[in-house]
């Protein structure tokens, strides 16, 4: 449930609550032509409340409207300070963040030519996405009957909403089945990420995760924890993952946004390594949260502050 705040910026404005509706013929409501994005503000050590690469999310937002061929009406400099702005009108130490872009209400049909490009940035208080403790102890997944979709079947680059009905179906099976969390292979066969999150495995003491040539989204945690565990001496490889080095990695977690740093500590009921916190997963863990939430200065160019 998420809990009611003050305020939702839509369109250039900030709206009450309650007032922040779209029309049932919305265009994104009925054909999931839109982009999205997920970000994390969080409070640090200094007591200060600062947004985890917020310049890199917009980006990533304004790429998908390119990649859907849909241009909005404001600039991503004008949506990054919405997200500041937003922020201190909910009076907001910590929260996620949910930019969109999508068609508004006009003509129906599969093409919306004339619709208005809408937007809108929302936030809400969220704790750990994967529930209490995944974090620390792991969490149990299982290989989804859904594969992810083809690289010409979708865009994978894209973080378009239409695009996430196969990751609600991965992850209403999943949930059903007593599992936390789903894990989708590509057409291939591979192992390609979550229902919401990039994938890591370890094996002997190498850090490997698909490359952005496989059927994954670009994700801005992946790439966080890459340019970390570089910085560690922790050899990374970038290469294809088969569902049988998923089952012997010595460890595995997920990335992500909302799911931060999250070890995986069953896959299909098998145990990953010895089915608890992994060194390297707990030495990646501590320098990710050093940055967002402590004292580690390190990359100062990932952090917007909100005051």
């Amino acid at each position: 449930m998420v809990d009611k705040l003050k305020k939702i910026w839509m369109d250039g404005e900030l709206v009450g609550w309650d007032d922040a509706k779209v029309h049932i013929l919305t265009h994104s409501l009925h054909y999931g032509l839109g982009a999205f994005e997920g970000i994390r503000a969080y409070q640090r050590a200094d007591g200060g409340t600062y947004v985890f690469r917020l310049r890199e999310h917009n980006e990533r937002l304004f790429d998908t409207c390119r990649l859907l061929a849909i241009k909005p009406k404001f600039t991503q400099e004008e949506v990054n300070q919405a997200c500041l702005d937003l922020l201190r009108a909910n009076e907001m130490k910590e929260g996620y963040l949910r930019p969109l872009v999508y068609m508004g209400d006009g003509p129906m049909g599969v093409y919306a030519h004339d619709n208005p490009v809408r937007t809108s940035v929302v936030a809400w208080h969220w704790g750990a996405y994967l529930g209490v403790g995944a974090t620390e102890t792991g969490i149990r997944a299982k290989i989804s009957a859904f594969a992810r979709h083809h690289i010409n079947v979708g865009m994978p680059k894209a973080k378009m909403m239409g695009q996430y009905t196969n990751s609600s179906l991965a992850k209403r099976e999943a949930r059903i089945a007593g599992y936390n969390e789903a894990i989708l292979l590509d057409t291939h066969g591979y192992v390609s990420e979550g229902s919401g999150e990039n994938i890591f495995i370890v094996r002997r003491g190498r850090l490997i995760t698909p490359p952005l040539s496989a059927s994954i989204l670009e994700g801005i945690t992946r790439d966080t924890i890459l340019k970390l565990a570089r910085e560690l001496g922790i050899p990374v490889a970038e290469e294809m993952i088969t569902r049988d080095q998923l089952y012997l990695a010595d460890e595995a977690f997920f990335t992500g946004t909302a799911a931060e740093v999250t070890p995986i500590r069953e896959v299909d009921d098998r145990p990953i390594g010895t089915g608890t916190l992994g060194p390297i997963t707990k030495q990646l863990q501590a320098r990710f949260f050093g940055i967002v939430k402590g004292a580690d200065d390190s990359h100062p160019e990932w952090l917007t502050a909100v005051y």
